[in-house]
């Protein structure tokens, strides 16, 4: 029979999922927005709108036949909102579904101070988000021993991928190499997001993953790496202290850790981008750097 998949939460991440999907697997998504539901279209995607609060009819009739359902809805003030709108739905009225996936942040570790971080470690969030994202895994992952369905847990550190990169933010005049000893982040392209989550879909696998890049690095070497790969002369350095950053990304460099992926390599998965090298040379390689011009490609990132 036919894998149907949805996806709540159509976005970059979301889009690449889709573009990924096995042979014969079909694709429906959501999105709070009217002006996007053509480009999900364009992403071989069913496009349905979601509110954050209820499901339209239209919605739970897709859900009814869904296999495998996709959440990369971020969780509110109130709570997880595919939780609160659909939590009865995939109890009782999903026959076919087999596996969840929901896509969090390492951001639920808090900080370690550089040190070493995997599944088992304990996780103490330090921004608001972070805390919302503890209570979201625990509750989809409450929910799966409920139902007796796998739910996958994805852990992603810093997103960057086609149209969403260190190239881009160079050409647009928008990147910067901030100073501050000691810090690193992981990374992880998006083609393998959607790899590692089709990977784990397959094997109908369950518990929390750290899907991240083998080498935690200094944002300044990205920047770095990808100036010398465009032949242009990087951002000159600027010391954190003195930075004019938004408080979400000054956030990003109060949490400081290194993130091990053993655990999705245990399960059999293989990093197509290993590290920001890897990835950044084989974009500017083919071109495929700018993207496809699509909007949520352009979204905030951290300046690396």
């Amino acid at each position: 029979m036919t894998q149907n998949v949805f996806i709540f939460g159509a976005g970059y991440s979301g889009k690449a999922i889709a573009a990924a999907r096995p042979a014969g697997t079909a694709v429906s998504g959501t999105t709070r927005s009217p002006e996007k539901l053509e480009s999900l279209r364009r992403a071989g995607i069913a496009p349905h709108l979601f509110d954050g609060t209820h499901l339209t009819s239209e919605t739970a009739e897709a859900l009814a036949d869904t296999t495998h359902l996709v959440v990369s809805a971020a969780p509110g003030e109130g709570g997880d909102p595919v939780l609160a709108a659909a939590q009865e739905t995939i109890g009782s009225a999903m026959p076919r579904l087999e596996w969840i996936g929901y896509l969090s942040t390492v951001g639920v570790y808090g900080d370690y101070q550089g040190a070493w971080v995997d599944e088992t470690t304990e996780c103490r969030p330090v921004s608001g988000r972070s805390r919302a994202r503890v209570a979201a895994e625990a509750a989809w992952l409450a929910l799966g021993a409920e139902t007796g369905l796998p739910v996958a847990v994805l852990r992603l550190s810093g997103i960057y991928g086609p149209g969403r990169n260190a190239f881009v933010n160079l050409e647009q005049g928008t990147a910067k190499r901030l100073i501050k000893a000691g810090q690193v982040f992981n990374r992880i392209h998006v083609a393998d997001i959607a790899g590692a989550l089709w990977h784990l879909a397959g094997r109908g696998a369950g518990g929390a993953f750290n899907v991240t890049d083998d080498d935690p690095a200094p944002p300044q070497d990205v920047v770095a790496h990808a100036a010398r790969l465009m032949g242009v002369a990087p951002p000159p350095e600027i010391p954190f202290e003195t930075a004019q950053l938004s408080p979400m990304a000054r956030s990003f460099y109060g949490e400081n850790k290194r993130v091990s992926n053993a655990k999705l390599k245990a399960e059999g998965y293989q990093l197509r981008f290993s590290d920001y090298r890897a990835a950044l040379g084989a974009m500017w390689a083919d071109g495929s750097w700018r993207g496809a011009g699509d909007a949520d490609a352009r979204s905030p990132m951290r300046s690396d």
